[in-house]
């Protein structure tokens, strides 16, 4: 699955900003996609991750500013960043997992990452 990021940018704290990822390919009826971010020194984490049957998680940093959406249609998915702090500053990447029963096979394919800058 090829997966195709857009947004992020540069914010001032308490700003907002939203990312899309849209996915193509082999896409199958029940996956997970979601965000990931890594900043400078660190490692990749999970920000927020959403099935096709509409299960959600979020990191405990971001519950209650960040919001996760899809559309199944579209297979897209979007991560609305609300009341950004600079601790939120990192390179976000879009995921997308899933197991196909049929081959015994899984993926967990990534995006190119997209930079987020949150000033102070």
């Amino acid at each position: 699955v090829q997966l195709q990021a857009s947004g992020g940018g540069l914010v001032q704290a308490g700003g907002s900003l939203s990312l899309s990822c849209a996915a193509s390919g082999s896409i199958l009826s029940v996956n997970a996609m979601g965000w990931y971010r890594q900043a400078p020194g660190k490692e990749r984490e999970l920000v927020a991750a959403m099935t096709t049957g509409g299960s959600t998680t979020y990191a405990d940093s971001v519950k209650g500013r960040f919001t996760i959406s899809r559309d199944n249609a579209k297979n897209t998915v979007t991560l609305q960043m609300n009341n950004l702090k600079p601790e939120d500053t990192a390179v976000y990447y879009c995921n997308y997992l899933a197991y196909d029963s049929s081959t015994d096979s899984a993926a967990n394919d990534w995006g190119q990452g997209t930079l987020v800058t949150v000033s102070s």
